[in-house]
């Protein structure tokens, strides 16, 4: 499961695109004139390399896209700090750069919360929305506490070894932390102001900033969307009632799926069975949708 194996047997594009005004770094499979997309967003401090195991089996079927969100890997790093409403603006600017009238937008962790921001605000754009143990619902202290606390050490005391932590926290099993990874994420936090940048990122983990960032069950009741919500028996950020909470909340949403033996990378532990899933899931409403033309 190491990083090039993954994409090696397929064809690729890993590129950057001007989305507004962040120079945005994605990579692409499938179709590339399709005007909807499988989108893939990661969570916080990440980068696009977390959907490696999952662009070429979705690309059989659909254009699929996976990049890095303002402030991360590297895309650019604007001086400020990041709320919601920035990275919502600027997937919408990455939609429109690349051509993308709708899509299947996927986030985990940070990801998710952006997500389902993205579906409340731009309904008119979003196909699907699958939740992968999303954050923005959950205001645990010492969550948010020790997120900040092995993040920052990532970067700010950045070694092999403190890059191994903060990736070792992602798995229920640690062995899925391969070497490449860890020094690909390694490149990544020792970039010139990245310390600075993921000041930036962890701003949500302050909780007066995060309180006027939360998702709410009402919120969430404006989701338009068929939704899919993705949880683990491990996960680290939040335990299953909150998923459950989401699927309570938003009104097209399918009942809870949980995969055993995961943490908080589920389409990184158990690729395939996420993959199977996750496809399962975008085939249902592509059905749905065909079904509605045929009325």
């Amino acid at each position: 499961m190491y990083l090039w194996p993954e994409i090696a047997r397929g064809s690729i594009r890993l590129d950057y695109v001007q989305a507004g005004p962040i120079r945005t770094r994605y990579v692409e499979a499938g179709d590339a004139t399709a005007r909807e997309a499988v989108v893939f967003i990661p969570g916080t401090g990440g980068h696009l390399e977390a959907f490696t195991r999952n662009l070429l089996p979705h690309a059989e079927q659909y254009r699929t896209i996976a990049l890095d969100m303002v402030g991360h890997g590297y895309s650019d790093k604007p001086d400020h700090d990041y709320e919601i409403r920035h990275y919502v603006a600027h997937l919408k600017d990455f939609c429109d750069a690349m051509g993308l009238d709708r899509i299947h937008v996927h986030g985990e962790s940070l990801g998710g919360w952006i997500a389902a921001q993205f579906a409340i605000d731009h309904p008119e754009r979003t196909a699907s929305l699958t939740l992968n143990t999303a954050g923005g619902l959950n205001t645990d202290p010492k969550v948010m506490e020790r997120v900040y606390n092995v993040t920052m050490k990532a970067v700010a005391e950045a070694s092999l070894e403190t890059v191994r932590a903060r990736l070792e926290w992602l798995m229920n099993d640690p062995s899925l932390v391969t070497n490449d990874l860890i020094e690909l994420r390694y490149a990544i936090y020792t970039q010139p102001g990245f310390l600075k940048a993921m000041e930036h990122i962890l701003c949500l983990q302050n909780m007066d900033i995060r309180m006027r960032n939360v998702l709410t069950d009402e919120s969430l009741s404006a989701i338009k969307a068929p939704t899919l919500v993705i949880w683990t028996d491990h996960d680290p950020t939040a335990p299953v009632a909150t998923g459950e909470r989401f699927v309570a909340a938003i009104p097209n949403a399918e009942p809870l799926v949980i995969m055993d033996d995961c943490a908080h990378w589920p389409q990184w532990e158990k690729a395939d069975e996420f993959n199977s899933l996750h496809l399962a899931f975008l085939a249902r409403q592509t059905a749905a949708a065909g079904a509605a033309l045929v009325e």
